[in-house]
């Protein structure tokens, strides 16, 4: 049986319960994140833009851990931590979100550059490092030796949730394209840039985070023992 059948689904559901919730912490990363790049590129120029490129990516990844902290917390059906609360949840663990986040990165790109299979195979076993981090308090080298242990023996399936959720994301990127077209091309890319980290990025993220908790409990369901049987009356 598939564990992650329904897991687009489920992730819909969730995602439209609690986006409210989701929009307001990831405004709050793009809002930093511009603020913060617009005021290094003012003060030190082209070492600046570089600067704020550097800054993006880390908070990519700390836009991801506090979702998926926020997605863990409202799988009950309620918000019960606050925005500043999540981010003060993964703010101990920021540090090793990033420097993983970039490493798992950096090693997808260049397996994506030798001819692509590589790559997708990486993002297929390391799609739970992340979470691992954020839910687990795992290490580093730690989190991505756990990921492969929960995608162990349903590597297909996880490839699968990959393959349509970037299908979905291009077809977003498709449709907001055209609605943009009669804007100016830095308004048309601002707001594409907005509606992505704001809106997309959450869903996404509840998608993949609840792969984590499918794998998780599918692992714990194969560990549980057999009943052994009592004596014949």
């Amino acid at each position: 049986m598939n564990p992650l059948s329904g897991v687009f689904g489920e992730s819909w559901e969730l995602y439209k319960g609690h986006w409210r919730h989701f929009f307001s912490i990831a405004v709050v990363v793009f809002v930093v994140l511009a603020a913060v790049g617009i005021l290094l590129s003012w003060l030190l120029g082209w070492v600046g833009v570089v600067l704020s490129v550097v800054l993006n990516v880390a908070g990519a990844f700390w836009l991801q851990g506090a979702l998926i902290q926020a997605v863990s917390d409202v799988r009950d059906g309620r918000a019960d931590m606050s925005v500043s609360e999540t981010f003060n949840a993964v703010s101990s663990k920021l540090g090793t979100i990033v420097v993983t986040g970039i490493l798992l990165g950096l090693a997808i790109a260049l397996g994506l550059a030798l001819f692509i299979i590589p790559g997708l195979f990486l993002m297929t076993i390391w799609i739970a490092v992340i979470p691992a981090i954020v839910l687990e308090d795992r290490g580093i080298g730690d989190s991505f030796g756990r990921s492969r242990q929960l995608v162990r023996g349903n590597g297909w399936n996880v490839f699968g949730v990959i393959v349509l959720t970037f299908l979905i994301l291009i077809g977003v990127s498709i449709v907001i394209g055209i609605v943009l077209v009669p804007l100016a091309e830095w308004v048309a890319s601002l707001i594409q840039q907005f509606v992505s980290t704001t809106l997309v990025t959450p869903f996404v993220v509840t998608v993949w985070t609840l792969v984590y908790y499918r794998l998780k409990g599918r692992e714990a369901t194969v560990a549980e023992p057999a009943p052994v049987a009592g004596p014949a009356v």
